[in-house]
């Protein structure tokens, strides 16, 4: 296992927050309202992830797939399309 890049130590609040240090918030460009997955590891480890670089990371595996497609617009204008069908009907 490799060294950590950075350690913090942070405490508990009684309502169960814990407030994530100003230095890795600007570090990892987090801002108040972000939406964050907290994963417990097999060894008992917690993994903290952002919602947003869960999603950079997943555009960036299927970037390839289809570049300079926006599989989201086509699904829409599918979507409409077929809304746009059922209408004429």
């Amino acid at each position: 296992m490799s060294p950590p890049l950075a350690q913090y130590t942070v405490n508990l609040e009684a309502t169960g927050q814990l407030i994530i240090p100003e230095p890795l918030r600007k570090q990892l460009n987090l801002q108040a309202g972000d939406a964050l997955t907290l994963t417990l590891e097999t060894d008992g480890s917690l993994r903290l992830v952002s919602l947003r670089q869960q999603v950079e990371k997943i555009q960036g595996i299927f970037k390839d797939i289809a570049p300079g497609v926006s599989l989201a617009d086509e699904l829409i204008q599918e979507r409409r399309e077929e809304a746009r069908r059922e209408n004429e009907l």
